[in-house]
């Protein structure tokens, strides 16, 4: 059996809580074992959900460039929404997702600011859909946090 890295992480988490912590006499030892276990629960949540995440919201970045491309009468902007569009991921390590996630997110912001200084009768529409990819990439990225007592 190869034991899962989530699994293993909250197996340290569970060991810290219910063995460890409870023997430390020092407040700042269980400080620092308290927040190890935290910042333990989290690594193992991000490494199970991490690649999904980037490239769930890429994905999503992607369609509305390229929805976006089809409506917008800049065409520069244009031109880079519709490129942006037609990227893929090359890779699914997080440093590689990142980068690219934090390119899109970019070209999101100027293609936001663009939509909400436009009059036009798309603008409203396309910038409900720009706020709904930005509150469910937050949601997605929610941190859950130990309960310590």
């Amino acid at each position: 059996m190869k034991p899962q890295i989530p699994n293993v992480l909250r197996g340290f988490v569970g060991t810290l809580l219910t063995e460890i912590l409870p023997n430390l006499g020092a407040e700042y030892s269980m400080g620092n074992a308290a927040v190890m276990c935290q910042s333990l629960s989290i690594i193992a949540d991000e490494y199970e959900r991490g690649a999904e995440i980037r490239f769930r919201e890429n994905e999503e970045m992607r369609a509305l460039f390229a929805e976006a491309g089809r409506l917008i009468d800049d065409k520069g902007l244009a031109a880079r929404l519709a490129q942006a569009s037609a990227g893929r991921d090359a890779s699914l390590l997080i440093s590689a997702l990142d980068e690219t996630n934090g390119k899109l997110k970019t070209l999101l912001i100027e293609l936001q600011a663009f939509v909400e200084e436009s009059r036009a009768p798309w603008a409203a529409a396309l910038d409900v859909k720009i706020w709904d990819h930005i509150v469910a990439a937050a949601e997605r990225r929610k941190l859950t946090m130990l309960t310590l007592g």
